[in-house]
């Protein structure tokens, strides 16, 4: 803006007649570079408005992520929150009290837990990476896998 107020200072200075061809094309590229700079002015209120708004979202979203997705390590000091899968709000109901088992992502390599539902189901998603995982057991193979120890975490 200062630099804009300089050039109009220097068109009144040198006696630029607005009337004349020149003056009102120094005048005009003068107005428009007014208008120019207010635009900017408030372009860049409005960008650190929605920075701000944006950083405010991302602790949100953390603190988000950190309630729904618990790492690993937070599994020894909150042992039943951190095996929900699936964060539908349904992990404290008395679902929560069927078997669960074990099983290792083959695509990102993290563990996840399964009830006995989605067993026979036959298909769940990872809630780590997203990847649609199938499985096919019978009931010989349901009835021989090793239940989940909920109160210790397994090294691999």
């Amino acid at each position: 803006m200062d630099k804009i107020a300089y050039l109009k200072g220097l068109l009144d200075g040198q006696e630029v007649d607005k009337t004349k061809k020149e003056g009102k094309v120094f005048y005009a590229i003068v107005e428009a570079l007014e208008e120019l700079a207010d635009q900017n002015e408030k372009l860049e209120k409005r960008v650190a408005e929605l920075e701000e708004l944006c950083d405010i979202l991302d602790e949100d979203l953390g603190e988000m992520e950190n309630l729904l997705w618990n790492d690993e390590d937070d599994d020894d000091d909150n042992d039943e929150e951190s095996f929900c899968d699936y964060c539908t709000g349904d992990c404290m109901s008395d679902s929560f009290d069927d078997e669960q088992y074990e099983t290792i992502c083959p695509t990102c390599g993290e563990r996840i837990l399964l009830d006995e539902v989605t067993l026979e189901e036959g298909e769940t998603t990872c809630p780590n990476c997203g990847e649609e995982m199938e499985f096919d057991f019978s009931e010989d193979e349901l009835e021989n896998l090793i239940p989940s120890n909920d109160t210790e975490d397994t090294e691999e």
